[in-house]
């Protein structure tokens, strides 16, 4: 944090807790010298004010609480760049990569308490995430098909899922527009159990090229018609001729049968599976502006064993008869 937001966050707190403090001794004091009990000369719907005292429960919380907050801002963070005299943090707020991500894991001395946690679950629950991946007394990692069989396997795996993917896949693993749905047969590049460790393991990177330019409006609307018709669309006819005549250009990652191809992520068109959506206008959308898309890696984030369990988990939600 710049000097600059240092110095604001610290003006801001300090000065709210002197204002509380300070509304607390005003409304204390008796400024128009009206005894307590006096009628203060105010009256609306024929009820009239009394000058009674705050009450001093109400008082005293009030007062707890101002000292409470002074307290906690001495022994913790919360003023700006000031660590506190405890020198507690919640998790480690300077790093910039994995590897000293990975470095302060390993070596923290009790201040962060995220690290602290992780290790801790690391400690007791490591052995479990070994024997479910891996052979009895070995370091070869079961098969991912094998590990797909045993119910509680199965169960660490989803737990892993919705921890670390349900952000984006949905916790059913059904997706949302530009996410795969992971329950279907529909895969991008491929639903081979090593294909999906893959793809864990290095992430992947899709781009759709934004056609506007290339083909112009009256193009785009061709080409979007002849590939809502591979998937049975009802569309004009003499549009979605002009539109296969165009679509030579996008049959090199599409395929001239629009069956796609996993080798670059690109979808299958005759299914009437439509990743960001299948609309007329979503469909004219991807061909105008193109599409991007980022599936993140996980091999500096989750050990072997758990992108074992996780590839297992998304694997069988595509074969469950299996």
């Amino acid at each position: 944090m710049t000097t600059f937001w240092s110095l604001f966050i610290t003006v801001i707190v300090v000065a709210t807790l002197i204002g509380c403090a300070a509304l607390v001794i005003w409304c204390s004091k008796d400024l128009k010298g009206i005894a307590d009990g006096e009628d203060m000369g105010h009256e609306y719907d024929g009820i009239r004010e009394l000058n009674n005292p705050l009450p001093k429960w109400w008082s005293y919380m009030f007062w707890a609480t101002i000292v409470f907050g002074v307290v906690y801002l001495a022994l913790y963070p919360g003023l700006g760049n000031y660590k506190g005299l405890f020198g507690w943090q919640s998790s480690a707020q300077n790093v910039s990569n994995i590897e000293e991500s990975r470095d302060l894991l390993a070596n923290s001395q009790g201040i962060d308490q995220y690290a602290r946690e992780l290790n801790a679950a690391n400690a007791v629950f490591g052995e479990t995430f070994r024997k479910l991946a891996y052979k009895p007394g070995t370091d070869e990692l079961l098969d991912i098909t094998e590990i797909a069989k045993n119910p509680e396997a199965v169960k660490v795996g989803q737990r892993l899922f919705i921890q670390n993917c349900a952000q984006c896949h949905g916790s059913d693993a059904r997706g949302q527009s530009g996410f795969p749905n992971l329950t279907d047969s529909a895969w991008l590049y491929g639903g081979e159990p090593e294909t999906i460790k893959a793809t864990l393991l290095h992430g992947r990177v899709g781009n759709m090229p934004a056609w506007l330019a290339a083909f112009g409006e009256d193009g785009v609307s061709e080409v979007s018609a002849y590939a809502l018709s591979l998937s049975g669309r009802k569309v004009n006819a003499e549009e979605a001729a002009k539109g296969k005549a165009r679509f030579v250009v996008c049959a090199a990652c599409h395929g001239t049968d629009g069956k796609g191809n996993p080798a670059f992520g690109a979808p299958d068109l005759t299914d009437n599976i439509w990743l960001f959506g299948g609309s007329r206008k979503a469909v004219e959308d991807t061909v105008r502006y193109g599409r991007q898309g980022v599936m993140p890696a996980w091999k500096d984030i989750l050990d072997e064993d758990k992108i074992q369990l996780l590839s297992a988990y998304v694997w069988q939600l595509g074969n469950p008869q299996n």
